[in-house]
C-alpha cells in the first residue's frame, strides 16, 4: 500500500528532519512526501529536498491552514493521503501502516492517530492530549472530531469537499463535520502514534486558543462562551491538573505553567466567542471540560520497537 504524505510548515528546521527521517524508518513503502512552505526563512525546504520531498511554496500574503492543505492534497497522486504537522514524529516504525489501516473498511473517509507531548511539554498540554487521544482506538467514532497534525483521508473524498480556507484554523473539524454529516465513517487508531512538540510562550497558547475559538464559532454558528465559562472551566481545568501534578509527584515543577497555560487558553477561548450565542453540549465536553479526578489510562505496551533517532 503506497501513500502520500502532506506536511505544512513553516520555519521548522528544527523539527522537520526528525520527521521525515522517521518516515525513512516505516513499514509502509515509498511515501511520497509534499512539503507545503509557507515562506521559511531558515533551511526548513532545504532539509525537506535532501529527504527527497517535494517542495510547494505558499505566500504569507495567501496562507490559510485550509488553503496550504489544499494545495498539498491537490499534488498527492495517491488515494490514501496522511496529513502531519511539521513539528511531529513517529514512535513507531508501523505509524503510517496503523493510521492507513482502518480504510480497509470502505465507509472510512477520514483516520486520526495518537498524540502525545514530549519531555519539554507543558503539564496541561499532556493532560489535553491525554483527553482528547485515549489508548484504546475507535473503528467507526459517534461524533466529528479530529486533528489532523496526525491524520490521513481519502483524496477522492476530499475532492467533493476540499478543506475550508476562510477558516483561521480547526480546518480539519469543519472536513470531519461534513464527512460525518455526509454519512461517511471517521476512525481513530491510537497505534499511530506521535510526538507533537509545542513550544508556545502564553501569548502563543492564548492566540492558538483564540484564533480555534473563531473557527469554531463559524462552524458552530450556536457556540458561545461567556465570562463566567472562562472562570468556571479555567478554575476547573486548573484544579484537576494541579490534582493530576500531585498525584504524579511534579506539582512544584508544574504549577506555575499549569496557572498561566489554562488561563491564556479559556482567555483566548473567551475572546474568541464572546460574541457567539449557543454552544453544542457534546463538543464543549469534548474540547474543554477536564478530566474526573481520576488517572489517565497506563500506555498499552507494544511489541514494536520504537524508532531509534539520532540526537
Amino acid at each position: 500500500m503506497r501513500c502520500s504524505l502532506v506536511v505544512r510548515a513553516f520555519n521548522e528546521e528544527q523539527h522537520i528532519g526528525r520527521l521525515l527521517e522517521g518516515v525513512r524508518h516505516q513499514t509502509v513503502p515509498d511515501v511520497e512526501v509534499i512539503l507545503v512552505d509557507s515562506g521559511s526563512t531558515d533551511a526548513t525546504a532545504a532539509i525537506a529536498g535532501h529527504y527527497g520531498a517535494t517542495v510547494m511554496h505558499i505566500s504569507p500574503a495567501e496562507f490559510t491552514f485550509g488553503r496550504s492543505l489544499n494545495l498539498g492534497l491537490a499534488a498527492a497522486t495517491c488515494e490514501l493521503v496522511a496529513i502531519a504537522s511539521a513539528h511531529v514524529y513517529p514512535v513507531y516504525p508501523d505509524w503510517l501502516e496503523r493510521l492507513l489501516k482502518p480504510f480497509a473498511d470502505p465507509s472510512i473517509a477520514l483516520t486520526y492517530g495518537k498524540q502525545c507531548g514530549d519531555e519539554n511539554s507543558k503539564f496541561s498540554e499532556h493532560q489535553i492530549f491525554a483527553r482528547w487521544f485515549p489508548e484504546e482506538s475507535t473503528a467507526c467514532q459517534s461524533h466529528p472530531f479530529c486533528n489532523n497534525a496526525n491524520a490521513a483521508l481519502r483524496r477522492s473524498v476530499w475532492k467533493e469537499h476540499p478543506c475550508d480556507e476562510s477558516l483561521t484554523g480547526l480546518e480539519d473539524l469543519a472536513w470531519a463535520k461534513w464527512v460525518f454529516e455526509l454519512g461517511h465513517a471517521i476512525a481513530y487508531a491510537a497505534e499511530a502514534e506521535i510526538i507533537h512538540v509545542h513550544e508556545e510562550t502564553p501569548r502563543g497558547v492564548l492566540n492558538r486558543y483564540r484564533r480555534e475559538a473563531m473557527a469554531f464559532k463559524r462552524i458552530y454558528p450556536e457556540a458561545h462562551f461567556s465570562l463566567y465559562d472562562f472562570v468556571r472551566m479555567a478554575s476547573a481545568n486548573i484544579a484537576s491538573d494541579l490534582w493530576h501534578a500531585a498525584r504524579q509527584r511534579v506539582f512544584w515543577r508544574s504549577a506555575l505553567s499549569i496557572f498561566w497555560f489554562r488561563t491564556a487558553q479559556f482567555w483566548g477561548t473567551y475572546q474568541g466567542y464572546r460574541r457567539s450565542l449557543e454552544w453544542n453540549w457534546q463538543l464543549r465536553q469534548t474540547f474543554y471540560y477536564p478530566h474526573g479526578m481520576e488517572m489517565f489510562e497506563k500506555p498499552v505496551p507494544r511489541e514494536v520497537e520504537p524508532i531509534r533517532y539520532n540526537e
